[in-house]
């Protein structure tokens, strides 16, 4: 990513075209101009037959120029700096700003590209853009311009887990207008994630957030429900509140934008659990003589469908 300060003082995140993008695009606007130009001249040469030699090397001359240079340039201006082939391999020519192109730069960029791209067939235009940092040609840095990709892959969204079923609106009268914004970026994060932290490291980091978000709400997190579950039921909890409130039926009090206690119609739909099942309490057999002593801290791991990262 390249960032750009644009004239009022924002910060763009662009992705600059790298050289083989650049490459096939160029190749791709060379063929369909060299198609142009064939056609031109040959039109040229039938209209032509009865004037003079003088008179038909000039034409030929204003022909090339016309077609090579000025129709590539005037398709960049026209389009604010997307040719057919840069159209073709999702590419873009902005300024230095990140603001369209203008007739100047794309003049610039046209006259400079005879020389390093038709005249020695791209090899000058190949070296500037491996050495240049965001993959810029000599026409883009006199023009003050850069390539740069539209089509940016889209990642895929993190898919938060849902709470277990019995945890579903039970966290319906909690205020959550007090926790930061940073706060539940750093929830999300964490249950995105959860499956591949270390269970010990992850059992710690929920329990923080956890307490945190209780904190910030003025209620405590219950104790017979794992920390990384009441997070998940919490997050659920302001989803549907942001629902509500942006398909109808507002926010129920504190205000336009609040996350204050809703009252509730009815409790959402049970949705297929993510997490693996807890195991089943069973009945301990009778200890034997030697055995390992069992773990006191098992008898008090919470249970009841949740299974938590430890």
């Amino acid at each position: 990513m390249s960032e750009l300060v644009t004239g009022e003082a924002v910060t763009l995140e662009l992705r600059p075209a790298k050289l083989p993008s650049r490459a096939l695009a160029v190749l791709l606007d060379l063929v369909v101009v060299g198609l142009v130009y064939t056609v031109v001249t040959i039109v040229l040469v039938i209209s032509t037959a009865s004037l003079d030699e003088a008179a038909q090397f000039a034409l030929s001359i204003a022909a090339f120029i016309l077609v090579l240079v000025g129709a590539p340039i005037a398709v960049e201006t026209l389009s604010h700096g997307r040719s057919l082939g840069k159209m073709a391999c999702g590419l873009r020519v902005v300024r230095d700003d990140g603001g369209p192109i203008r007739f100047r730069h794309a003049l610039v960029r046209g006259a400079v590209g005879v020389v390093e791209i038709l005249m020695t067939f791209g090899v000058v235009a190949c070296i500037a853009s491996l050495v240049s940092a965001r993959g810029r040609r000599i026409g883009d840095v006199v023009a003050g311009t850069l390539v740069v990709r539209e089509r940016v892959p889209v990642g895929r969204t993190a898919f938060v887990p849902p709470p277990p079923p019995w945890l579903s609106g039970r966290f319906a009268e909690l205020d959550l207008s007090a926790v930061p914004d940073g706060l539940w970026l750093a929830v999300r994060q964490y249950l995105t994630r959860m499956r591949q932290l270390d269970p010990q490291v992850g059992w710690a980091m929920a329990e923080r957030l956890a307490s945190d978000v209780a904190a910030c709400t003025g209620t405590a997190a219950p104790h017979d429900v794992p920390p990384a579950a009441y997070l998940a039921a919490v997050v659920q909890e302001r989803q549907v509140r942001e629902a509500r409130r942006a398909f109808g039926g507002g926010a129920a009090t504190g205000g336009p934008g609040s996350f204050g206690p809703p009252v509730r119609p009815q409790a959402p739909p049970a949705v297929p659990y993510p997490y693996p099942p807890a195991a089943v309490s069973l009945p301990l057999p009778a200890p034997v003589t030697g055995a390992a002593p069992q773990d006191p801290a098992a008898d008090h791991r919470p249970s009841g469908g949740f299974a938590p990262p430890a």
